[in-house]
């Protein structure tokens, strides 16, 4: 049953998402920022009843802040040379690159 009310709580922000996307621009820009996925993802950790995991689910989350940000800025970047689903491609090679660098540099440093 939680698997299931956490992806209606994802289908209801997606199709909160594409709604507001119809009327306006900065609305579906914004949305995202709201932490549904993460509550989601707190939630999951935090029903263990282990207060260092949590906690741990807390900072891994702070660490994916950069790597958004360069999807955001790559698809910004990248709108103007091709089409916006290629755009949005090269926005997610960057960010898995990105991820990938801030969370297994740590262990090469």
């Amino acid at each position: 049953m939680d698997i299931l009310w956490k992806g209606v709580v994802g289908g209801l922000v997606t199709a909160l998402i594409v709604w507001a996307s119809k009327r306006c621009n900065i609305l579906p820009g914004i949305l995202p920022l709201a932490p549904t996925f993460a509550v989601i993802a707190l939630l999951a950790v935090g029903a263990k009843g282990n207060p260092t995991g949590f906690r741990e689910a807390c900072l891994a989350g702070f660490k994916t802040i950069p790597a958004y940000l360069a999807f955001l800025g790559a698809c910004w970047l990248f709108i103007d040379r091709i089409d916006y689903r290629l755009a949005i491609l090269g926005g997610i090679a960057v960010w898995l690159v990105a991820a990938l660098a801030i969370f297994l540099a740590p262990r090469y440093l």
